[in-house]
């Protein structure tokens, strides 16, 4: 291959990837800069005014924004661990040799996760409906009392934090259950011949071996948690009393309702900054040792 033919592939490759390349620019990276630049401006009659570091300033003074902020964490720290630990325990559950029809229970359990989002957010507030709804009537059934589930600030978050576990629950659960099954079988024998119970199993074998594959669900799940949109929007348009607003929610808000898009960029990159910090912690605090 001469030096010109050799150039006239690589032009032609560089011609091939110029539309994704271009695709990439305008709506990735271009957003990002817009948003960035749109977060030092206040929108005044019309036109747009450079306030410097205003947004972010008003931002931390912001009762709503640190309403939004709070629940947010509530649904990270109640609704993650739960869903990450249900998710293990059912995928190692469906592994066990005495379980019958596994490709049954695998699609039952990961079909939530391909539901359309609106769809079965309506289910969930049929369902929780404080009036006739089918979860207060099993309540009553046996002899509980009946909850406002949208009407009272922890019923309401309690909502929320069940119908995400619901849908995602199955997601995390087939992506835990590849890691189980590449683990050797050899080990399992080994430790079942010394006698280890189930749960030493699971803690000794299993756990250390899908340790990078929990770490990997619990990032997307906290970042999926951090931009929790839907659901919220759906079920309780952030209230009762802004009880189940999220940061994502509040975002919208400002953007898309009250036209505040240089404000609404702020939130964003503060939710950016929020995501990247508890990432690397999530890394640092999973990191194993030399």
């Amino acid at each position: 291959m001469n030096k010109k033919s050799f150039i006239n592939q690589k032009n032609i490759a560089y011609f091939m990837i110029a539309p994704i390349v271009a695709i990439f620019l305008v709506f990735m990276v271009y957003p990002i800069l817009r948003s960035l630049y749109l977060s030092f401006f206040e929108l005044v009659s019309g036109s747009y005014e450079f306030v410097g570091l205003k947004n972010y300033t008003a931002l931390f003074k912001d009762e709503i924004f640190f309403k939004s902020l709070f629940n947010t964490c509530i649904f990270l720290i109640v609704q993650v661990p739960v869903m990450i630990g249900g998710a293990l325990l059912i995928a190692v559950a469906i592994e066990q040799k005495f379980i019958k029809g596994k490709a049954f229970f695998r699609t039952s359990i990961f079909l939530p996760s391909v539901t359309a989002l609106v769809a079965y957010a309506l289910v969930f507030k049929v369902l929780l409906n404080g009036d006739h709804g089918l979860i207060n009537y099993v309540i009553q059934f046996f002899g509980g009392k009946g909850i406002n589930w949208f009407y009272e600030e922890w019923p309401a978050r309690f909502a929320i934090i069940i119908s995400i576990t619901w849908r995602w629950l199955g997601y995390n659960m087939i992506i835990l259950l590849a890691g189980i099954q590449a683990i050797p079988n050899e080990l399992m024998e080994a430790a079942e011949i010394d006698g280890a119970t189930f749960w030493k199993k699971l803690i000794y074998i299993t756990v250390p071996m899908v340790k990078q594959i929990i770490l990997f669900c619990t990032i997307t799940s906290t970042i999926g948690t951090l931009q929790l949109f839907d659901e919220p929007f759906i079920l309780t348009e952030g209230g009762p009393n802004y009880a189940t607003i999220t940061m994502g929610q509040y975002l919208y808000n400002n953007g898309f309702r009250y036209l505040k898009f240089g404000y609404a960029s702020a939130i964003g990159y503060v939710m950016t900054v929020i995501i990247a910090l508890l990432s690397v912690f999530q890394f640092k605090a999973t990191k194993e040792k030399d």
